[in-house]
């Protein structure tokens, strides 16, 4: 059997587009697998716990040494931080979103714990 010139060249570009494709999904990764993310929503207390609830009722259970973040209890902010255990994290709402495709916790929201690095007040008020 002869294989001409021309199908050599498409089956190796075939090849190339596919292992560029692969390692361009592993670079990118998805935001709920980052480990220093940005959020923006409004801040809550209750008791010594802070909780950051967004726009789409994400929440996020807040703690930090470098920010005071009593300050901007009823406000909207946005915080960067690291979030725990970022790969678990990653996993836990792959799982989720893997559950919705199947009709299972189609309104689950995102949920996770971060450190605070940096906090900024959006606005005084946590009405849209």
């Amino acid at each position: 059997m002869k294989i001409t010139k021309a199908a050599i060249w498409i089956l190796a570009l075939a090849v190339l587009a596919s292992v560029a494709g692969m390692a361009r999904a592993q670079d990118e990764k998805k935001t709920t697998h980052q480990k220093v993310r940005t959020l923006t929503g409004c801040l809550h207390k209750d008791g010594d716990d802070y909780t950051l609830v967004s726009k789409t009722g994400d929440t996020w259970e807040l703690k930090s040494d470098a920010v005071k973040l009593a300050q901007h209890v009823g406000h909207t902010i946005t915080v960067t931080g690291v979030v725990s255990n970022a790969a678990m994290h990653g996993a836990k709402e792959d799982a989720k979103e893997k559950a919705k495709e199947h009709g299972v916790g189609k309104d689950s929201t995102e949920h996770g714990h971060m450190t605070v690095t940096n906090a900024k007040m959006v606005s005084d008020s946590c009405s849209s």
